[in-house]
């Protein structure tokens, strides 16, 4: 059952690899970015979709700093003075395991 779950889970990043590799090999005509006064970038298209996701993960990260920053600073107010979070220990291998 485990090599089976193991060999899905391969067969599906094979199948996206070679969909998104299939997709880069069909976008390979120049494409032009117009810019603002006049500039331009002139790349791959695939190279051009590929510039505008990272930036879309970029912006969104940046977008969650905040965020982050005030759970953080909440975290640490929280929590009494001296004392840090310890790690959850690991299962006891004496316990029965629920299934």
């Amino acid at each position: 059952m485990k090599n089976l779950l193991w060999l899905l889970k391969w067969t599906l990043k094979a199948a996206i690899f070679f969909t998104l590799f299939a997709f880069a090999l069909n976008n390979q005509q120049d494409t032009t970015v117009h810019f603002f006064f006049g500039t331009y970038w002139r790349a791959p298209q695939v190279l051009v979709v590929l510039g505008a996701f990272a930036a879309g993960v970029a912006v969104g990260a940046l977008g969650m700093v905040p965020h982050w920053l005030k759970q953080r600073r909440a975290a640490k107010l929280s929590s009494p003075p001296g004392i840090q979070s310890q790690p959850v220990p690991a299962a006891s291998p004496h316990l029965p395991h629920e299934l």
